[in-house]
């Protein structure tokens, strides 16, 4: 990878790396040295393992400190929601990890830039790097910006309910039937695609969402379709 390549990135990462090396294992996939031997980089599997830890750790110690009235269940489910593949890949997608990646031509050839688990961990690669050239409070600040504070935090609140399944017990309840979900458009670059669904029950249309996967689109249209059936319910009391 060129020297002017791995300074952009540092440059974005906010943080300028005294052992440049580790920056480099932390982006090689274990792809490129299938094809390319003659690299002096290990791949970024045991970084991988170690960034696991060391996010699990820094999101632990967040929510502990911001949700002091939660119990461990609550802070279990938010830990997950952050902590999950679609999350990681997410942030990734938000500063175009994929471009930065150092893969074989065949898994480049199946859009593996694009791929969520090459992104997730290649993501938390990055982490353990950090960790490691400047100690915990430079990696600690990293991963808080990075997965922006501010707006993470108001998600959370609501974050650890899961509104499909909210729905879908309402709906048999109610309708003796669970609701259907239809993707009505894919949008955007593979790195930046956007997911657009609408949700009916018994045919009738009650909400739509849109969302960078068709996860979390669902999920909006869910909590859309949930709001409205307890407007309506409210109004027939």
């Amino acid at each position: 990878m060129s020297r002017d390549l791995l300074l952009t990135l540092q440059n974005f990462l906010k943080h300028s790396f005294h052992n440049v090396s580790l920056l480099e294992e932390a982006i090689t996939h274990k792809s490129f040295l299938n094809e390319f031997r003659e690299s002096s980089s290990p791949d970024n599997e045991r970084l991988e393992f170690l960034g696991d830890a060391v996010l699990d750790l820094v999101i632990r110690e967040y929510l502990i400190f911001h949700f002091p009235t939660s119990q461990e269940g609550e802070l279990s489910k938010r830990k997950a929601r952050i902590v999950s593949e679609p999350f990681l890949a997410s942030v990734a997608h938000r500063w175009d990890l994929g471009s930065y990646i150092r893969l074989g031509r065949g898994e480049e050839l199946t859009g593996g830039r694009a791929k969520d688990s090459i992104l997730a961990n290649t993501l938390e690669a990055i982490i353990a790097a950090i960790f490691l050239d400047g100690g915990l409070e430079k990696v600690r600040s990293f991963i808080l910006a990075t997965f922006d504070l501010g707006q993470l935090h108001s998600q959370l609140h609501d974050g650890s309910r899961d509104y499909k399944t909210d729905l879908q017990e309402f709906s048999q309840r109610n309708f003796e039937v669970l609701p259907v979900y239809r993707l009505v458009e894919e949008a955007g670059p593979d790195h930046c695609k956007e997911f657009e669904v609408e949700l009916r029950i018994k045919g009738k249309l009650f909400g739509q969402g849109r969302g960078r996967s068709k996860k979390e689109a669902e999920q909006q249209a869910a909590k859309f379709a949930l709001g409205r059936l307890k407007e309506t319910r409210d109004d027939s009391e």
